[in-house]
């Protein structure tokens, strides 16, 4: 079919009420054609010749307008990762900013997700224990919230991240859901993590050992973890005495994860955002405008 002219003014009429229909109204191609009495291939070639005269246009964004797409493109180019969603979103209140981006990276896990919708329902496996956050957030709520994406089970338990001794830990990971959980961890193709530095107030674990074994930790190289895993400033995992303690995926099988999508905020996280990327153990970031710039000005110091 020829574009649309106004010299054929049924034309431009018809494909107005085929697009209306199938963009405001949410009418199929095929009930489309039945309703006007035409082919579905016509209502196709239709719909092509709207967008083509600007009748149709067509904007992706998220609510608010708050996704910095050429900052995020830019993160992309500069570091290698596979993908990188930035938000303006205001740094004053720590709290928000992370209840904000723990809300944008399910956005962005769902869109990543979304392929996966031509075969049948992921299942959802449940990488660590929980170290209770600072703002109360359930990780089983999350792991199945997650689920609930992808349309299949979610294989969850109740575990801490970090015990007292290392018996306790190796009966725990003994117990069946999580036994479970973790011999389904080779087949996991996407994870969401989150990155915390080894400081005061950035990460969980720190916060929540002794000042002892932080110092012990540090003089052993740890700059960094993602899920309970420690690394150094070039992102390679440090064994460490706490290992035995954890419930958490083993650094080994992190590292053979496909896709790895961290969340990281405060821009004095970017050492440790920097050392995971130098490392390889992460290939997409979901972030906030401040440390993407931090990330950007660092990444030009980098060997």
């Amino acid at each position: 079919m020829a574009g649309l002219s106004a010299d054929r003014p049924s034309e431009v009429v018809l494909a107005a009420r085929v697009a209306r229909q199938y963009y405001l109204e949410g009418v199929s191609k095929v009930d489309i054609a039945d309703r006007l009495g035409i082919s579905r291939f016509r209502v196709a070639r239709l719909l092509d010749s709207a967008r083509d005269a600007g009748m149709v246009r067509i904007e992706i964004g998220l609510p608010g307008g708050s996704l910095d797409a050429a900052l995020s493109a830019e993160l992309c180019s500069a570091l290698g990762l596979r993908h990188a969603f930035v938000f303006n979103f205001p740094d004053d209140e720590q709290a928000l900013l992370r209840h904000r981006l723990g809300e944008a990276a399910g956005q962005a896990l769902s869109g990543l997700a979304a392929a996966l919708t031509q075969i049948p329902p992921c299942p959802i496996v449940q990488l660590t224990g929980a170290v209770p956050p600072p703002d109360g957030r359930d990780l089983l709520d999350l792991v199945r919230s997650v689920a609930r994406v992808g349309g299949g089970p979610a294989h969850v338990f109740y575990a801490p991240m970090l015990l007292d001794d290392a018996q306790t830990a190796a009966a725990i990971r003994r117990q069946g859901d999580i036994a479970e959980a973790f011999a389904l961890v080779p087949s996991v193709t996407i994870a969401l993590v989150a990155i915390g530095a080894w400081a005061s107030g950035l990460s969980t674990i720190y916060d929540a050992i002794t000042p002892a074994e932080r110092d012990a930790l540090a003089a052993l190289g740890v700059c960094a973890e993602l899920a309970g895993v420690f690394i150094d400033e070039d992102g390679r995992p440090v064994a460490t005495p706490l290992d035995s303690r954890m419930i958490v995926t083993p650094g080994a099988a992190l590292e053979r994860i496909p896709f790895v999508l961290s969340v990281a905020y405060d821009v004095a996280k970017s050492p440790a955002v920097c050392a995971a990327i130098r490392g390889g153990l992460i290939h997409g970031l979901v972030t906030h405008a401040s440390l993407a710039r931090a990330l950007l000005s660092a990444h030009s110091d980098w060997p």
